[in-house]
């Protein structure tokens, strides 16, 4: 070997995790040739002081012709020899056959991931999760399968070495925070690589079990699922399939046979960090702090497989070529998160998005009053983590008619456009379209549910009490129910045609199994705040609308048509005409306009809305409307009749 002699040389650091660069003794940089600190870093993760020329060649340009490796490696030995001496600093030494590590001069951070078996203590564990947060060699790439099958080993055995620390350690509880939380982050860590891993599954759920989360999230799909099964025995239905997002249970956390075990097919999703548009810095850090919470809630829910919060992070600073390293990445959803606000009214806005279609599956709002936040950061990390999952699953169920025949889910979209704008020939374009999908595929749920609301809203737009409308209505919801009995669609569109029959308990009871299937679809929440109304709920009805009208920002006509309705019942006609003013298509409700005006004393104004009303429904009677519409209040119905007959009705 080369030898040299050089007096106080100075002690350098290889870093391998988030990167690969040599550090001084200031933790400053040095340059140094980018392959040189790949063969470092390969000996170190060995564990040896030598390596061969040849092995050498093979690791950095294996694949290709042997002399040409050969002639690269003596290129960079020179290369190498060169830096040492500006530095003067032999880190690596060589000879004809082989390449030395001077331990002496360098230390480096992968020596922790040691041949030595780790012992399991808490501290041993809380140092292995701090290295493995980030990617050994995280953007080394060499394009070279021997390199690629030698990082692919590492990482894989460091990942054993933090697996097997926490099986060492199995009969030892966490009975600090700093323990639970090492523990916490060390499962997390080997599930979002192993996802049937359930030693590390048990761990997890016994971290979790200390603020009872665990329970919580069985609680929530337990009373679910005897929700509808309570309806359905009522209903005398079939039994329905149970909610597909389950919580994982310690009893259930043994070890499975090897030969029985099937790996389940999860969809991969990734949760971006958020973009800050808030005025507060910190906002973003305590946000990606959520994000990992929420990311340990798809764990203990086993319902969906979460790319590792580094690789995310990596993804979300990539704009230029992100979409293509998610679809490296074999990414089906992408959960991206925006900030805005400041103090108490600093907001989370929050987008599922399915990658194939690029279509948005789920979107939410959540109010973040940053003084509070540290005592709700676990309400609001288990809100969404609940709300994705659920969403996830019931996308998943569409999609799969999507899978059978596209064309009819093709279809199925372009009918769903027409309901942005509820007029009489959108909604005959809609059932014609509807109608066109279910021939090419009778078993489409949300297409019958659809198809229903074609029928709802004609009765609703043609004011005629038409009596076969709701039937029909009632009469798809159902089929949708039978077809795809754990999908909220058809119950909505069920207790939507029971509350314009005027069965309202039917109405609000059947709204309440759709909005526990899923709690925040946003046009369920609408739907739920029109039978309030109707119940004469005033109140409540206003406060569900405006929870609506914040999950679906852009907010469709019939969203601010009973946000107008409830105002108008509580006497507050300005805010009912302001709702009006910002329909796409107020003409929707020129009665309820004329009565609003009519009530304000503006008699001239309400007269423009009644002769429009008559070009429409020249039939329109007071009481022929009333005695159709249900409304549970006699006081509800008394205002209304007021003001449509001072308008001019």
């Amino acid at each position: 070997m080369d030898s040299g002699c050089q007096q106080q040389s100075p002690i350098f650091r290889l870093r391998t995790f988030g990167g690969l660069e040599l550090l001084d003794e200031s933790g400053r940089a040095v340059a140094f040739p980018a392959k040189a600190l790949v063969i470092l870093a390969y000996l170190f993760s060995t564990g040896r002081r030598t390596a061969t020329r040849t092995e050498v060649a093979d690791l950095l340009w294996g694949g290709g012709a042997q002399a040409a490796a050969f002639t690269n490696l003596r290129r960079l030995v020179s290369r190498i020899k060169g830096r040492q001496a500006e530095l003067d600093a032999q880190i690596l030494g060589f000879s004809s056959r082989g390449i030395e590590l001077k331990p002496s001069l360098v230390t480096c951070d992968v020596s922790l991931f040691g041949m030595a078996e780790p012992e399991g203590s808490f501290d041993e564990i809380k140092e292995l999760v701090d290295q493995l947060r980030s990617a050994f060699l995280d953007k080394t790439e060499l394009q070279n399968p021997a390199f690629d099958q030698w990082l692919a080993h590492q990482r894989e055995r460091q990942l054993r070495a933090l697996d097997h620390a926490m099986r060492m350690m199995a009969s030892s509880l966490a009975k600090t925070a700093d323990q639970r939380a090492a523990v916490q982050q060390a499962a997390l860590l080997v599930l979002l690589t192993d996802s049937n891993d359930q030693i590390a599954r048990k761990f997890l759920l016994q971290a979790y079990d200390v603020q009872g989360e665990v329970e919580h999230l069985r609680r929530t799909f337990e009373r679910r699922n005897e929700m509808l099964s309570s309806w359905m025995m009522e209903k005398a239905a079939p039994p329905p399939a149970r909610i597909a997002v389950r919580v994982a249970v310690p009893e259930a956390a043994e070890p499975s046979d090897p030969t029985t075990l099937q790996r389940p097919c999860l969809p991969r999703l990734a949760l971006l960090p958020p973009n800050n548009f808030s005025r507060e810095p910190a906002a973003a850090m305590i946000v990606t702090s959520l994000l990992e919470d929420i990311t340990i809630g798809f764990c203990v829910l086993n319902s969906v497989q979460v790319l590792a919060p580094y690789s995310a992070l990596q993804i979300s600073r990539n704009t230029e070529d992100q979409l293509a390293m998610l679809e490296h990445h074999g990414l089906t959803y992408v959960l991206e998160t925006r900030l805005s606000g400041a103090n108490e009214a600093l907001s989370l806005f929050s987008q599922l998005v399915f990658l194939p279609t690029s279509e948005i599956v789920w979107a939410e709002r959540l109010s973040l009053d940053s003084a509070r936040f540290a005592q709700n950061r676990r309400d609001i990390s288990g809100r969404l983590a609940l709300s994705v999952a659920s969403e996830i699953e019931r996308h998943r169920i569409t999609r799969n008619n999507f899978d059978r025949n596209p064309a009819a889910y093709h279809r199925y979209l372009l009918g769903r456009q027409f309901f942005d704008r509820l007029t009489l020939p959108n909604l005959h374009r809609a059932r014609k379209e509807m109608e066109a999908v279910l021939a090419d595929s009778a078993h489409f749920a949300p297409a019958l549910s659809s198809l229903a609301r074609t029928y709802s809203e004609e009765w609703l737009l043609t004011a005629r009490g038409e009596s076969n409308l709701l039937k029909s209505a009632e009469a798809y919801a159902l089929q949708a129910i039978r077809t795809s009995s754990d999908m909220a669609d058809g119950y909505r569109e069920l207790g939507v045609a029971k509350l314009l029959q005027g069965a309202l308990d039917e109405s609000v009871e059947t709204l309440q199994v759709a909005e526990t299937l899923s709690p925040h679809y946003a046009d369920i929440i609408a739907d739920h705040a029109d039978a309030l109304a109707h119940c004469s709920r005033l109140d409540s009805a206003c406060r569900t609308i405006e929870r609506a009208i914040e999950l679906n920002p852009i907010s469709p006509d019939s969203y601010l048509w009973t946000a107008a309705g409830a105002r108008y019942g509580l006497g507050h006609f300005e805010e009912a005409l302001g709702y009006i003013d910002r329909m796409a298509d107020g003409s929707l409700a020129d009665r309820l306009s004329a009565a609003s005006w009519a009530m304000l004393g503006h008699r001239d104004k309400a007269q423009t809305f009644v002769a429009r009303t008559r070009e429409t429904h020249p039939e329109f009677d007071v009481e022929n409307w009333l005695s159709v519409v249900p409304i549970e209040e006699k006081w509800h119905k008394d205002i209304y009749r007021e003001g449509l007959k001072k308008a001019g009705f």
